[in-house]
């Protein structure tokens, strides 16, 4: 058989060693030894092929938006928000489109091939809408773009809060998203969630619901979400993002909190970049950092994946769209350093999150999409440690993009003449 793509010797997350043979868009063999025969043959070896990464969690419409019309001062997350507000009325859909696919290229060129996106539904000329649906259409072939419509100013609290997710879910956005805490009153919070749920039911939607983002321990809009799942039989499409509130939530309700997430399987999706820097703003000392429980919501069987949310926006100064960044900072705030936990990081930034959002055909196995990277690192462990270098990255059946090796030259007495921070066997 002639393979338009041959990979030889690429070195699987789970340790196994194998060649890997493309057809088209689809990966057709996984075996050692495959016949020499392909259009274009890679050689991987002692370089960790993995599937693409995955984001869960993010803005487009405001990325690379940062100092417009000026800089979050207090660093806040309701700076932000009202710093966004001006901005998305002032915006055009062409800037926008363009700020968007910028994005989506340092995206690629990180082996980050799917992307949820949060859009704004708030104003009611929904050009962040528009915008994000001609981005979808543009990268369609060669990253997944899935979109939710995000009432970003509350679902009530916005007159036309309600109507106008409605219209952006007509338009084509196909998951509904909300924002419970943000709304006037505790129970108009409430009474969003189960609106929003019922509404994603009615049409058949997944549901990702910014869920209790505060540093309030009484912010508890994530066990309406899980019961929501309940009585609507939503199981398994449903996320809760952020959750930081239950970093500072006691104990014993956190105990009872857990197990009714588990048993409706609503996924959790923190954001430790930014959670660590909007969170405990109005603190001194002791400073919150606002992680959710991440290691107590894995040993109960939540599937828990890692979301970089913003990069270079309002809310965030900094990022590149590197999800091992994410992985980095999520595994230093979470104390996940333990070789299981780390290698856990990683799985959180690839597998679990394609899970989470659903991602069909996802994984190297015969007959999957053919959408993977080859980095510059031994195994998951490294690829965290050195944020390793995404040497090859291939979407659906295409090189989308190559880097060469970081290694630097040294002219240093008696001593190797390059340098590599790989480990050496």
């Amino acid at each position: 058989m002639t393979y338009d793509i041959l990979i030889t010797s690429a070195t699987l997350p789970d340790g196994t060693t194998t060649d890997i043979g493309i057809t088209g868009d689809k990966i057709t063999a996984l075996a050692t030894d495959l016949p020499r025969d392909a259009g274009q043959i890679i050689d991987a070896t002692g370089d960790l092929v993995a599937p693409p990464f995955v984001d869960p969690h993010f803005h487009l419409d405001a990325a690379l938006s940062y100092g417009t019309p000026r800089i979050n001062a207090s660093g806040t997350l309701l700076e932000g928000i009202d710093l966004w507000g001006e901005l998305r009325d002032i915006a055009t859909v062409d800037e926008m489109v363009e700020r968007a696919l910028t994005y989506c290229d340092w995206a690629v060129s990180m082996g980050l091939l799917a992307i949820r996106s949060h859009v704004d539904t708030t104003p009611d000329h929904l050009n962040t809408v528009t915008a994000m649906l001609e981005v979808q259409r543009i990268v369609k072939p060669y990253l997944d773009l899935q979109l939710v419509a995000f009432p970003q100013d509350g679902l009530y609290r916005s007159k036309t809060g309600r109507e106008n997710v409605i219209r952006a879910l007509d338009m084509g956005v196909n998951v509904v998203g909300g924002i419970p805490h943000f709304e006037r009153t505790m129970e108009d919070g409430r009474a969003s969630v189960k609106d929003l749920c019922e509404i994603a039911a009615d049409r058949g939607l997944m549901v990702d619901l910014h869920c209790d983002e505060t540093d309030d321990p009484m912010s508890r809009h994530i066990e309406t979400l899980a019961y929501e799942t309940q009585r609507l039989g939503l199981q398994g499409r449903v996320a809760g993002s952020h959750l930081t509130s239950m970093h500072s939530m006691d104990n014993y309700y956190v105990s009872k909190l857990l197990p009714l997430i588990a048993e409706v399987g609503v996924s959790a999706i923190p954001n430790p970049l930014i959670n660590i820097v909007l969170q405990g703003r109005h603190d001194t000392y002791p400073k919150r950092r606002g992680l959710t429980r991440v290691k107590e919501m894995q040993a109960m069987g939540i599937p828990v994946g890692w979301g970089q949310d913003c990069v270079r926006d309002p809310w965030y100064s900094l990022g590149t769209g590197d999800m091992l960044d994410v992985a980095f900072m999520g595994l230093h705030v979470a104390q996940m350093t333990s070789p299981a936990e780390m290698r856990r990081c990683f799985d959180m930034v690839t597998q679990v999150n394609a899970q989470i959002i659903g991602l069909d055909g996802y994984g190297i196995y015969e007959g999957a999409t053919a959408s993977l990277q080859i980095l510059d690192a031994s195994d998951p462990i490294e690829a965290v440690r050195l944020r390793a270098e995404r040497l090859c990255v291939i979407s659906k059946g295409n090189v989308v993009s190559t880097k060469p090796r970081p290694n630097a030259t040294l002219s240093l007495p008696d001593r190797p003449g390059h340098v590599a921070r790989r480990h050496q066997a």
